[in-house]
């Protein structure tokens, strides 16, 4: 059984930080993990990238080629990826063993994970690999500035669940580069009762039965809460790692020792 992180979130929220700081905190332990790039856009890395979508297909070409924008050219190299999964993913996965630990570095686009099924067919191509896939879902803590701002957030990491379909890990992301850490305290495991307050005191009165219903189901999904991630701090990066390694039951699949027991002890 394989094991493998999902890594999303919108462009700029440190996808692509997350996996570097992640590849350096496992080598300091003495742990492997391999880093997958499926970004057809991306340039430099300061890991190594065991596998690579660019040497498949690569937005610039496309754009060149096709003479689309950034946008569509992206959407066509993962629709293009989606084709060649039992080729092109197929013949990169030979390359691991069967309880590798797998980090894919996803494009930043959101339709990716909101409403294309591209991800999730990716996803259900690595499940039946027998893979073990939690998805890390990072939003910019910076972006935590107030309510509606959280709920945006909680909303676009809510879709990308319903579309995936897997265990979820929520992190807030650059905590070592906000310096009000009060404020973003009140949104790491908030009340729903004081969301919907302040939610109604930032909108029009007209808008209150939506924002109950949002706070509803926000709370219903359990997707009030957040992981704070300092790159800074080690502990902080291993306590991230602990959880995800929990949701994919890293470590939890050997099997279990049975002792023998002799049929005459039991009379």
């Amino acid at each position: 059984m394989g094991y493998a992180q999902l890594v999303i979130g919108p462009a700029g929220s440190g996808k692509s930080t997350y996996c570097s700081e992640l590849y350096k905190h496992c080598e300091t332990i003495g742990r492997r993990i391999n880093i997958v790039n499926l970004d057809p856009a991306a340039e430099d890395f300061d890991y190594p990238v065991m596998m690579d979508i660019r040497e498949l297909i690569s937005l610039d070409d496309v754009m060149e080629q096709l003479n689309l924008g950034p946008n569509g050219g992206l959407i066509y190299c993962m629709e293009h990826l989606e084709d060649n999964l039992h080729d092109w993913l197929d013949d990169e996965l030979e390359n691991f063993l069967d309880d590798d630990y797998l980090v894919f570095d996803c494009p930043g686009q959101i339709e990716l994970f909101s409403h294309v099924p591209v991800l999730r067919n990716f996803v259900e191509h690595l499940k039946r690999k027998n893979f073990n896939v939690c998805v890390v879902y990072l939003l910019d803590s910076q972006f935590m500035t107030d309510v509606t701002k959280f709920i945006s957030g909680c909303m676009a990491s809510l879709s990308a669940m319903v579309q995936l379909e897997l265990p979820h890990v929520n992190i807030l992301s650059k905590m070592d580069l906000v310096r009000d850490k009060r404020g973003i305290d009140n949104y790491l495991d908030p009340e729903p009762t004081i969301l919907l307050a302040e939610l109604n005191e930032r909108m029009a009165p007209q808008f209150q039965n939506l924002n109950k219903a949002l706070i509803g189901l926000i709370d219903e999904y359990s997707m009030v809460s957040f992981m704070p991630l300092n790159l800074k701090k080690e502990s902080s990066i291993k306590h991230v790692l602990a959880q995800i390694d929990n949701c994919i039951q890293f470590g939890e699949d050997a099997d279990v020792k049975v002792k023998d027991v002799d049929p005459e002890d039991d009379e």
